[in-house]
């Protein structure tokens, strides 16, 4: 369905630029001259990852990372065919899942593997923590799973930086401590992959084998001193109602909102439903795009709506207003939203609701 068509039966919806996604993983896989395995965990960071997917196989990945089963299992059954590295430690009773669909399983304990050598065919991946403290096998009590990792179905090695946006030395202290894990290792498995976005842009250092690039394919960037992706997801929202306010009067829930003149306020069909914090406008930062005009967020977003002043600016049901993205000349980027939101960039696009369509355009 055409963006235009969304307009007229949907009340908001995110447009999805797939050609400039698609460049921004061009652009990574320059900066870092080896494979990408792009992130679309979490259904794309948001945007769909279906859709994301098969965008980006002509930038032929080596494969597709995700969280789940469950978002391996949609992408097989879209038809997509690459190797999908499922991060989530597997567990020995989901194997058979993992062997079905295809899906190449994380393992971090010896139950795991050997459950997994166990079974005909299929490669893993073996994840080392060396700081972030959430998942994998510690850096340095890998020795005790040597012999077993012996095998040339240990496909992989990889580990999570928890700073690679920070100017330190965490980065790069993680990175030895990975490569010092795996040289325990009877044999170097082909693949080593450390770089998330901020890490594969910041030095190829970071690049090893493969990098897994996420926020920066879907616009974002991922550090305050590396600049965001070309942009990919504008949120549009229809003008559902007006009104008039007079000086003194409220809007919304708790009356958080006085108007301190005489004005007119229009309701937006989206809210935190659909994705948005409540308490956007309350920072009074917050505004959209309408009629070629910024008009601030006034009061609590509700559920289904949000509602901004317009002003003396000729505003009617029926229009369109600009939440992230380019209209009338003027545009909102995705980190100002996130950014007013109180937000990250990635935890404000997956949060973005399943009833918003979303439109490549």
């Amino acid at each position: 369905m055409s963006a235009s068509n969304v307009g007229r039966s949907s009340s908001a919806w995110i447009e999805v630029s797939l050609a400039a996604l698609v460049e921004n993983a061009r652009t990574v896989a320059r900066a870092a001259g080896t494979r990408l395995l792009p992130v679309v965990k979490a259904n794309g960071y948001g945007v769909g990852a279906v859709a994301v997917s098969r965008a980006l196989e002509i930038v032929d990945p080596w494969g597709y990372g995700v969280a789940t089963i469950a978002e391996g299992v949609e992408l097989r059954d879209a038809g997509l065919d690459r190797r999908v590295l499922v991060f989530s430690p597997a567990s020995p009773e989901t194997l058979d899942v993992y062997a079905r669909y295809r899906l190449t399983p994380v393992l971090e304990t010896a139950t795991a593997i050997r459950a997994w050598l166990s079974r005909e065919g299929g490669a893993f991946h073996l994840g080392i923590d060396t700081g972030m403290s959430r998942a994998g096998v510690r850096w340095d009590e890998i020795a005790s799973l040597a012999a077993l990792l012996d095998t040339p179905r240990l496909e992989g090695c990889y580990t999570q930086f928890h700073s690679a946006d920070r100017r330190d030395r965490s980065a790069d202290e993680q990175l030895e401590r990975f490569l010092g894990a795996v040289s325990h290792l009877e044999r170097r498995p082909p693949l080593l992959h450390v770089a998330n976005s901020a890490a594969a842009l910041r030095d190829r250092r970071f690049a090893l084998d493969m990098v897994r690039p996420g926020v920066y394919l879907y616009g974002g960037a991922p550090a305050d001193w590396i600049p965001g992706g070309r942009p990919v997801v504008s949120i549009r929202a229809r003008v559902v109602s007006m009104r008039t306010v007079r000086r003194g009067e409220t809007v919304s829930y708790n009356a958080t909102w006085t108007a301190p003149r005489d004005t007119t306020v229009a309701t937006l069909g989206i809210g935190y439903a659909d994705g948005l914090r409540r308490a956007l406008g309350l920072g009074g930062e917050a505004y959209v795009l309408l009629r070629g005009a910024r008009c601030p967020v006034v009061g609590l977003v509700t559920m289904d709506y949000v509602m901004v002043e317009t002003g003396g600016n000729a505003v009617e049901v029926g229009d369109v207003a600009t939440l992230v993205g380019e209209a009338d000349g003027g545009r909102i980027a995705l980190d100002q939203f996130a950014a007013w939101s109180g937000e990250l960039q990635r935890e404000f696009l997956t949060g973005l609701g399943a009833r918003l369509p979303r439109i490549a355009t």
